[in-house]
């Protein structure tokens, strides 16, 4: 997938600004497809150089005007086709599994710091995803696309589970290998980690 087809599915939703498909897009797709603000706004330009979306200035009194962007016809047809090809399998690149990997090779303290970081950083995930199937969808689903977005929250909230679930496994299984820490379980309960 190209940033380019992520905005387009975007604009699926409503017309959008650049700054609305910013904010729209780290509180949605940007879950599992990364890209930064500039990256946005250039991409944008070049789904209006192909046809693909329109931008309709917007006049705005005592702030700068702004640009609304919709998909057209040519941009709804790049969206089919697009969405028609197969889908790529996504690849792995994880530098804590490479260090894994060599664990009789290296120091076990800063694996386990940097374990506890990732351990940190898929919690925080996990409580954002609880929170946006409660608030958006506190009673399932109403719509087409609700069902799509609901069943990709579904698999964000279950890759973050596994992962959570997994840190506190290679944190618990090193605990052999290196000092005392203490981990809390997804469950609230706390654990030692001895060493």
């Amino acid at each position: 997938m190209a940033l380019g087809d992520a905005i387009l599915v975007l604009l699926t939703e409503r017309p959008m600004t650049g700054y609305e498909l910013m904010k729209t897009f780290d509180t949605s797709i940007g879950f599992f497809w990364r890209a930064d603000h500039p990256q946005i706004y250039r991409e944008l330009a070049r789904l209006r150089d192909r046809g693909h979306i329109q931008g309709r200035e917007v006049v705005q009194s005592g702030k700068p005007n702004k640009l609304v962007y919709t998909l057209t016809r040519e941009g709804r047809a790049a969206l089919r086709r697009w969405a028609a090809l197969p889908a790529s399998s996504p690849s792995i690149k994880d530098d804590l599994l490479v260090c894994l990997y060599a664990l009789d090779s290296i120091d076990i303290d800063p694996l386990r710091a940097n374990l506890m970081v990732r351990l940190e950083y898929h919690r925080s995930r996990l409580s954002r995803f609880e929170h946006i199937l409660e608030k958006r969808f506190p009673k399932g689903t109403k719509s087409t696309a609700d069902v799509g977005k609901l069943l990709g929250l579904r698999m964000g909230l279950r890759y973050e589970r596994a992962v959570v679930e997994w840190c506190e496994e290679a944190l618990d299984t090193l605990s052999a290998e290196a000092g005392g820490a203490t981990v809390t379980s997804i469950t609230g309960g706390q654990r030692d980690i001895k060493g």
